[in-house]
């Protein structure tokens, strides 16, 4: 009894950690969509890259990894810039349909960008704290972990405290409202839209550096981060900001209860089968609400 109430335990610490790494990725898609009013499927790619470049800055100019990863921010914010001032604010007045098809390009720009930049061979990114553990109810959990949970938690505390209580926040909560309506409040929605993207580069550059010390950093390496976070966002619902994060947690958790109990190979697949048949049910998400378009 013990031992199994020590490995769900276990399995519930390592899917906190894998939680807030979908969840950082899932709070940057639902802040440009309810900003932007755009599905942002370059979220990982962006992720990615950005990861790239803390990786190559780490490995081949030895920068400490702090170091690399804060270059790495800085540059996720520029990039975030230039993606909204060059791209984004040219699709006002195009179909929504289009501007998802503009983020599936931009996709296409990463991937393709990211080896002619940093090679084709895979990089290596270690661990923030390298070793050490700590036991928990007969569950270990290692310090790095402790960390990338911790991070996570305290950026979405951070974020949603900035949305409710802030100047900021209030912009960002009626542009995500109405932004046309917000335009005549003289709220600075380009400003709004400008921070926005910046905010998401650095979600998806952290969920990159989080992930990436259990893989190698290759254009694969946000893959199923994107997936995840995609389908975070549907089942918690895109009219709030916490209902994706409390979906990441909830696809982080059932994934690795359903690998473990269930299959080691279908126990994902099942996972999202679950989720699609919960939308059957209920297709706005867990905390969405219906529009009801009056006329």
């Amino acid at each position: 009894m013990g031992n199994e109430l020590g490995t769900i335990l276990q399995l519930f610490l390592r899917s906190l950690e894998t939680g807030s790494v979908y969840a950082l990725a899932a709070l940057g898609i639902i802040i440009i969509y309810r900003t932007s009013n755009i599905t942002h499927f370059a979220q990982g790619s962006m992720g990615m890259f950005n990861t790239y470049i803390v990786t190559y800055l780490f490995t081949s100019f030895s920068m400490p990894l702090w170091a690399s990863t804060l270059c790495g921010i800085a540059a996720a914010v520029l990039i975030g810039f230039v993606v909204d001032l060059l791209v984004i604010r040219h699709t006002k007045k195009i179909s929504p349909v289009a501007k998802q098809i503009i983020t599936l390009g931009l996709i296409m720009v990463f991937l393709g960008l990211s080896p002619m930049l940093f090679g084709v061979d895979p990089l290596l990114l270690p661990r923030f704290i390298q070793s050490g553990d700590i036991s928990i109810g007969g569950a270990a959990i290692s310090y790095n972990a402790i960390l990338n949970i911790c991070t996570g938690l305290v950026l979405m505390i951070v974020l949603f405290y900035v949305l409710q209580k802030t100047k900021m926040g209030l912009a960002v909560r009626t542009t995500a409202s109405n932004e046309s309506t917000a335009m005549l409040m003289g709220v600075p929605t380009r400003k709004v839209t400008l921070a926005a993207w910046a905010v998401a580069g650095v979600l998806g550059c952290l969920s990159g550096v989080m992930i990436a010390p259990t893989t190698t950093v290759t254009t694969t390496l946000m893959n199923a981060v994107q997936v995840n976070a995609l389908f975070a966002c549907v089942l918690g619902g895109f009219q709030t900001f916490y209902g994706p994060v409390l979906g990441a947690y909830i696809i982080g958790i059932g994934r690795n209860f359903l690998v473990y109990y269930v299959s080691s190979v279908w126990g994902e697949q099942i996972m999202y089968l679950l989720i699609l048949i919960f939308l059957i049910f209920r297709p706005n998400g867990l905390v969405g609400k219906k529009f009801i378009k009056k006329v």
